[in-house]
């Protein structure tokens, strides 16, 4: 009697996102709930005084679909927190990237994907940003089935296979769009690209309401790149010698000796339609990074393991990073790359 009037479990579980996503989800081989007045009329206070706890409990166990994903968290203010306290000497960085990420996910009809460009020396924080996006964008981070993660020479090894790689990069790309509109897409190392190969994604990113059928304009596109840090870190330098404070620097300073040390550049990125045409919305400079902010990363990391520090161990361990020039202890050679493995070796 009872299970009659209240249908299976299965039933509800099925229906609630059947109602939500009514678009995107597949009900019919589930039970008819508008035939079945009883069910409705037993589970109707649950689901109007705790709609929000259900979804919130729906959500965290089973994938949703359609209009109402809940794969996204768009938390725009986290991200905003986790730039400005675990990111260190990339002021440029922090201000642009937020701007640009807010400002994209609250249009409900962007013109185009975005596709942003960060550009430095290894260390500085490109790969680490690029993980903040997605870890405040999406439930799952990067784990999340709506980011991909590729590294240019370990997905795309060989030149003499560009044809096939352009093949597979469109289909996968079509298809996880299709899945999840707002798909994050993170291209490490993009000047290692083969020639050709990055233009086969430029429809996908281009000013176009659908491709194949399928509207790109939710999607999201970053490339990681060292193109560029030679410029960067020439004007920091300069900076530091006219005993200018690096915050004073400003992406008007940097950002078309980027652009133009892009184009003139070899590679399948430097030498694709998106920088020819003006496809990438932002060239972001990730500043060298300086003796004071390799001791904030030394912090950090022991601050992680639930390690007490002192002074002491921050300068022991940020002097055993290379800097150049060297006498000066000024940029770290590695940014801040190897500091938690470092660590290690000045731990008791």
């Amino acid at each position: 009697m009872i299970q009659q009037q209240l249908g299976t479990f299965s039933e509800i579980f099925h229906f609630i996102p059947g109602q939500i996503w009514n678009s995107g989800c597949k009900t019919e081989h589930l039970t008819d709930f508008s035939k079945n007045a009883n069910t409705l009329e037993a589970w109707s206070f649950l689901i109007q005084d705790s709609y929000k706890e259900i979804m919130s409990w729906y959500c965290s166990v089973h994938e949703c679909c359609g209009a109402g994903d809940c794969r996204l968290i768009n938390n725009i203010t986290g991200l905003s927190y986790d730039l400005q306290i675990k990111l260190h000497g990339q002021h440029l960085a922090k201000a642009v990237v937020v701007k640009a990420v807010k400002g994209f996910v609250a249009n409900k009809n962007p013109e185009k994907a975005l596709a942003l460009s960060f550009h430095g020396w290894s260390g500085t924080g490109k790969n680490f940003v690029a993980k903040m996006i997605a870890d405040n964008l999406y439930r799952d981070g990067l784990r999340s089935e709506c980011v991909h993660f590729y590294i240019a020479p370990f997905h795309f090894p060989h030149a003499s296979l560009v044809d096939v790689y352009k093949t597979q990069l469109q289909q996968f790309i079509l298809s996880a769009v299709q899945q999840c509109q707002q798909s994050l897409f993170i291209f490490d190392e993009a000047e290692k690209l083969h020639d050709g190969l990055i233009d086969a994604i430029k429809p996908y990113v281009d000013h176009y309401d659908h491709v194949n059928g399928v509207d790109f304009r939710k999607s999201m596109f970053i490339f990681l790149s060292n193109i560029g840090g030679s410029s960067i870190n020439r004007v920091v330098l300069e900076n530091w010698q006219a005993g200018r404070d690096r915050e004073e620097i400003t992406m008007e300073d940097l950002e078309h000796r980027i652009r133009r040390e892009v184009t003139t550049s070899k590679g399948g990125f430097a030498q694709s339609g998106l920088v020819a045409e003006n496809l990438i919305d932002f060239f972001i400079p990730f500043l060298p990074l300086e003796y004071k902010h390799v001791k904030l990363c030394v912090r950090d990391a022991l601050h992680s393991r639930g390690i007490k520090y002192n002074i002491d161990i921050l300068d022991e361990v940020a002097k055993g990073m290379l800097y150049i020039p060297k006498e000066e202890y000024l940029f770290s050679a590695q940014g801040c790359k190897s500091v938690s493995q470092r660590v290690n070796f000045f731990l008791p």
